[in-house]
């Protein structure tokens, strides 16, 4: 994913995407962005409970001037859910605390048209993470 794009940007991009298949695509290009996880951070420390496909999160705490700042990585073994990390990334990563609580993430899933087009299953394995 592109260096600075905050999630209005994604909403943005999301909005010109004239259908799902479209909006699909671009989730599995930001997921080939990531950069990818060591073998030992593949770990069952790391893995998350609650996703039909292997989902592994790296949390690393960044001591900030204004306090501790969360940054996230992830990873898995599924190309749209590695594009869900990434949408995930983009909206928690680098924040405090703080900030990661006060974010709506069900609404931002809504304005990026993702709600109604994943799966039960993925939609509660969205949320697991």
């Amino acid at each position: 994913m592109a260096s600075g794009m905050s999630i209005e940007d994604l909403i943005a991009d999301f909005s010109f995407l004239e259908d799902w298949e479209e909006r699909y695509r671009y989730v599995i290009e930001l997921g080939r962005e990531l950069a990818p996880l060591t073998a030992e951070e593949h770990s069952p420390e790391n893995k998350v409970q609650g996703c039909v496909s292997q989902v592994w999160l790296v949390t690393e705490p960044h001591a900030e001037t204004d306090g501790v700042h969360l940054v996230f990585r992830g990873d898995s073994d599924a190309h749209i859910v590695r594009g869900l990390i990434a949408i995930l990334l983009r909206l928690y990563s680098g924040k405090t605390p703080a900030e990661i609580l006060a974010i709506d993430a069900k609404d931002v899933m809504a304005r990026l048209g993702l709600n109604e087009h994943l799966s039960p299953q993925r939609s509660n394995g969205l949320f697991s993470m």
